[in-house]
């Protein structure tokens, strides 16, 4: 089961069906009002493929310039050139490699003389099946990126925008993060962490004029499932999760994009802890039966 953040750091890739990464999205109405709130700059972690570059492009197509993250140079800057292409915007790319610390020391380095208001941690990605028969290395890597690298981010630019008293932060959570998931523990571990950091810091934030919102969709159609090697054959596409947050920032906590993403909310909502955990068992030994 997959949330919004899979690849680069292996960062959401998409299917042949969905729509293509470099179709120009509409341009916002109000298109000036986030630059307006937060500053000229957002930077969006994960901007290779998937949900981080739908989010680059829908915040460029409201106004905003974009730092664009992730590991693979050449693909940042085929999107920032489509992104100055297409709206009247800048768009800077930074290549680092968020599962190591001096990749997140990098980035706050190369932004720090622009105007940021607004933090998009859309970099991560998840592993499938029992916790113990997976591979150690790739489990803490998965912790470093999801959690380390987005303690780390969140840190940095939360002070910054603190301090300049206006801000936005979008982490990106799961459906999963609400329970513990059989077959997924590890990746459900790390967006629980994810979804209690943004609830806690939307508190703690918010009298400095700082928006904090966690985006917890359902599966969604990316590089997740191949990585994972999950089968899933209902998913919606990226471009279904990236508005949903955007226009939630100053007004609600969390927000669950997409009509299965809530189906799954109100399904799982009447049973006690131990039961979801259960019933996400059982979907994910469905979306995993062949790793069996």
């Amino acid at each position: 089961m997959h949330d919004a953040s899979f690849t680069e750091h292996r960062a959401h890739g998409l299917d042949a069906s969905a729509p293509s990464p470099f179709a120009p999205r509409p341009t916002a109405d109000g298109a000036t009002a986030l630059r307006e709130r937060y500053g000229a700059w957002a930077v969006v972690t994960g901007a290779s493929d998937g949900i981080g570059r739908e989010f680059a492009i829908r915040l460029a197509a409201s106004g905003l310039d974009v730092v664009l993250v992730a590991r693979r140079a050449a693909v940042l800057a085929e999107l920032g050139a489509f992104i100055e292409s297409t709206y009247d915007v800048r768009a800077t790319v930074v290549a680092v490699d968020l599962a190591r610390a001096d990749g997140v020391r990098e980035l706050a380095r190369r932004t720090e003389e622009l105007d940021v208001g607004l933090l998009v941690a859309a970099a991560g990605f998840g592993t499938a099946g029992r916790f113990i028969d997976g591979i150690l290395e790739d489990e803490l890597e998965m912790i470093d990126v999801n959690c380390r690298a987005v303690a780390a981010l969140t840190h940095h630019y939360g002070a910054r925008f603190a301090k300049q008293r206006r801000g936005g932060i979008v982490l990106l959570s799961s459906l999963v993060a609400f329970q513990g998931v059989p077959r997924a523990a590890n990746y459900a571990a790390t967006k629980a962490y994810v979804q209690s950091l943004a609830e806690g810091i939307r508190s703690e934030l918010g009298p400095a004029g700082v928006d904090v919102v966690s985006c917890a969709p359902g599966p969604i159609s990316s590089g997740f499932g191949k990585r994972a090697r999950m089968n899933m054959s209902l998913s919606l596409g990226p471009e279904a999760v990236a508005q949903a947050p955007i226009e939630a920032l100053g007004k609600r906590g969390t927000v669950r994009p997409g009509w299965l993403s809530k189906v799954l909310e109100w399904s799982l909502a009447l049973l006690p802890r131990w039961g979801r955990v259960r019933m996400m068992g059982i979907v994910m030994g469905g979306m995993t039966k062949h790793l069996a």
